[in-house]
């Protein structure tokens, strides 16, 4: 255990300096203008760097302008004031839920995946493969234990394939082993994604493919059919300049296919944009599961971003521009935003388009491609500030990322909680002391138009399709109080929201029913993670995991914890949300939550229903919800 403590320290140190860069290289885009940027349309005109000499020049002019624009942050800093459901594989020969992804046939990695027989789990440090046996005597077949420098923490299933995605420090360790002489040519590797194949035609006794490493941590993973792209972000150390003018900076990756060491990419195969100033590399590496003999194709450009939106043909990623003003026009920073549009063509990723737009995406639901148009939601500017409220935007761009069209300025004060692209239908809700739902009409993509807005207690952070006309909204109830100081007044998150939204008429948007759990401090990993919830309408299912507490009766801000497992509802478009199950793997009343019974992922397989935690796994009937089976988990 103090082994395993000692690895995530130093993974959580690694992971601090490395945001710390990223946020220092945003300040390289000072001065910046939104506009679409003069990129090359045709990847075989996007420049490369071509030698050692180029990059180095590259990373050294990064560290100028990254010291010009820290020195003038920090003298901006002491003047300022302060201020406070979708099937991938379509035709199953099972019935069982899978990972509520983003978009149908777009399949996400995730804590745990089932192939109908059987459940595949991450769980600290260790993937578990447990047999279900229709949920009347699960039994634990295998489970993996991966050496300390080796963190599993997602998984991908594809027919007899299982792909386990993590964290390395191996190559770290490994390089203290190369002697001087060479140590400080080559930049030492601070961490690698490791995805490792196995072929679990007998899961009783899986067999090791392949194994690919990746420079970098991960941005994100997305598999359509048995291809997969696994995107990262990689911060060179190019410090190591100011020591060694003869450092070689380019990114690594591993591909036991090709060779069992480490392999740079080439210098004519980084690209570079023009006027590009980001002191990071994104890489993205295609596999084929399917084909394991087959060599990754890895595609690297300088630059990066920390949200990714992928349909069927292409890849999106956006990138976060923090621009300094100057002293006399600053009341704070500012943020645009680039979006990268990478085709996909099998393995073949290729970059093809970009733009500049104002305002920061919040997260892979902001952004949205349907019928060749890309559509993007924004929030520009900060809530608290008083003399320039912020502005939520939507832009719409045509398959060139050329604006076609856009609706400013909405909710001004207000920043996005929450958005939703349903086909020619887009949803949004702002908020700041009330949630205003907007629904969008976008069906004539060069005139969008605001057809109807809600504005209700409490907010959404997550929007989920019901059906056609309704939509159900999840988040937290707010209290609005009047501050005696100040003429704004104090907002407090409450209990958890559920509310179903009747958006039949669009001109005037309804909440037909709200379900209110527990009070201040209730919590679910719905509220920022959407692969915690199961839904499906079919079988009339909308569960999710759960913390509540209850407020202390004659305390203001105390809360006393009540509960912690799953609830399973009903949704009857007459009666509202109905809890049908309330599943807790704690024994006895607690006064405290416990790591080991917080529940994770909930699935069904035909007509079980599993409710996993990190300690256990508890079959139940689809009919009654009665406990089945119970397997501990060691």
């Amino acid at each position: 255990m103090m082994k395993r403590r000692g690895i995530l320290i130093t993974a959580v140190m690694i992971l601090f300096c490395s945001a710390a860069l990223y946020f220092l290289n945003k300040g390289d885009s000072a001065n910046r203008q939104a506009k679409a940027l003069p990129f090359a349309t045709d990847n075989s005109t996007v420049p490369v760097i071509s030698s050692k000499e180029k990059l180095n020049q590259y990373f050294k002019k990064v560290m100028k302008e990254e010291r010009s624009n820290f020195s003038l942050y920090k003298m901006e800093e002491s003047t300022a004031e302060d201020s406070g459901g979708s099937s991938e594989n379509g035709a199953q020969s099972f019935d069982a839920s899978e990972t509520n992804n983003q978009v149908q046939g777009v399949d996400e990695a995730d804590l745990v995946k089932t192939n109908g027989s059987h459940i595949f789990q991450v769980v600290d440090g260790k993937v578990h493969i447990i047999e279900t046996n229709d949920g009347d005597d699960m039994k634990l077949l295998h489970s993996f234990s991966f050496p300390d420098h080796f963190s599993p923490s997602e998984l991908f299933l594809h027919g007899d394939k299982l792909l386990i995605v993590g964290h390395s420090y191996e190559e770290m360790e490994a390089s203290k082993k190369v002697d001087d002489s060479n140590k400080m040519m080559i930049a030492p590797i601070n961490e690698m994604t490791k995805a490792i194949v196995f072929n679990i035609k007998d899961p009783s006794n899986p067999k090791e493919e392949r194994t690919i490493s990746i420079e970098g941590h991960i941005v994100s993973m997305r598999k359509i059919d048995g291809k997969v792209y696994v995107v990262t972000n990689q911060f060179p150390q190019y410090w190591l300049l100011r020591e060694n003018e003869d450092v070689d900076l380019r990114p690594r990756y591993k591909d036991s296919t090709v060779s069992g060491e480490n392999l740079s990419v080439g210098y004519d195969q980084i690209h570079i944009f023009p006027e590009s100033k980001e002191g990071n590399y994104t890489i993205i590496a295609a596999f084929d599961l399917e084909n394991p003999e087959k060599e990754a194709k890895i595609t690297t450009y300088l630059g990066g971003g920390n949200q990714l939106y992928m349909s069927k043909e292409n890849i999106y990623i956006a990138l976060q521009n923090w621009n300094v003003r100057p002293l006399s026009d600053r009341s704070d920073a500012t943020v645009n935003t680039t979006i990268y549009k990478y085709a996909v063509d099998n393995l073949n990723v290729e970059f093809v388009h970009s733009t500049e737009i104002d305002g920061n995406i919040l997260n892979q639901f902001s952004m949205d491609e349907h019928n060749g148009y890309f559509r993007v939601v924004t929030t520009e500017g900060n809530t608290w500030d008083e003399e320039s409220p912020s502005a939520n935007h939507l832009f719409i761009f045509d398959d060139r990322l050329e604006k076609v069209s856009s609706i400013e300025d909405l909710a001004r004060g207000e920043r996005i909680y929450s958005a939703r692209f349903m086909g020619d239908k887009i949803y949004m809700v702002t908020f700041k002391e009330t949630d205003p739902l907007f629904v969008i009409d976008a069906s004539k993509p060069e005139e969008p138009e605001v057809l109807g807005e809600l504005k209700i207690p409490g907010f959404s952070n997550y929007l989920h399709p019901f059906d056609e006309n309704h939509l159900i909204g999840f988040g937290h109830d707010t209290k609005v109080v009047p501050a005696k100081d100040s003429s704004e007044p104090l907002i407090f998150t409450e209990g958890v929201k559920l509310s179903l939204f009747d958006v039949s008429d669009m001109k005037n948007p309804k909440e037909k029913f709200t379900k209110i759990i527990g009070g201040r401090g209730t919590y679910s990993p719905l509220n920022y993670d959407h692969k915690a919830l199961l839904f499906d309408k079919g079988k009339n299912i909308f569960a999710f995991p759960i913390n509540i507490y209850e407020e202390t009766e004659g305390e203001n801000f105390e809360e006393g914890f009540k509960f912690q497992g799953a609830h399973i509802y009903n949704i009857d478009l007459n009666q509202g949300f109905q809890l049908r199950a309330e599943i807790s793997h704690m024994k006895g009343k607690q006064i405290y939550e416990e790591w080991h019974n917080e529940i994770r992922r909930i699935l069904y397989i035909d007509e079980s229903l599993y409710v996993l935690s990190n300690g256990k796994i508890t079959s139940h009937s689809l009919t009654d919800y009665k406990l089945k089976d119970e397997l501990t988990l060691n």
